[in-house]
């Protein structure tokens, strides 16, 4: 087997926001048709104990998960993790740079 030394936390959170992922895809027949979607999501973390033994907080920490979609395939484009209050419109540039130029939106 290997003999590597795995990364602590704080390597991987420090590394997390310049991580570039590929996404594999095959290529619909008609061209791109690209639907844009958001969804929020709950991370858990050390503050789950804090409010189990103190209750809830009025603030709770979400993110929001922006994807574009293939109509055709339905396989996932691009893809965006931002905080709440951002809009899918204020990511569509950076989710429509995902999509390789030579490719027919």
């Amino acid at each position: 087997g290997l003999n590597w030394t795995a990364p602590n936390y704080s390597t991987l959170c420090r590394r997390q926001k310049h991580i570039d992922i590929a996404i594999s895809y095959q290529k619909g027949s008609d061209g791109l048709h690209l639907l844009i979607d958001s969804t929020g999501m709950k991370f858990l973390g050390e503050g789950e104990w804090k409010r189990k033994k103190h209750g809830p907080e009025y603030r709770r920490q979400w993110r929001k998960l922006h994807i574009g979609i293939d109509a055709e395939t339905l396989q996932i484009r691009a893809i965006q993790l931002t905080t709440n209050n951002v809009s899918d419109s204020q990511v569509l540039g950076d989710l429509l740079d995902q999509i390789p130029q030579d490719e027919q939106i």
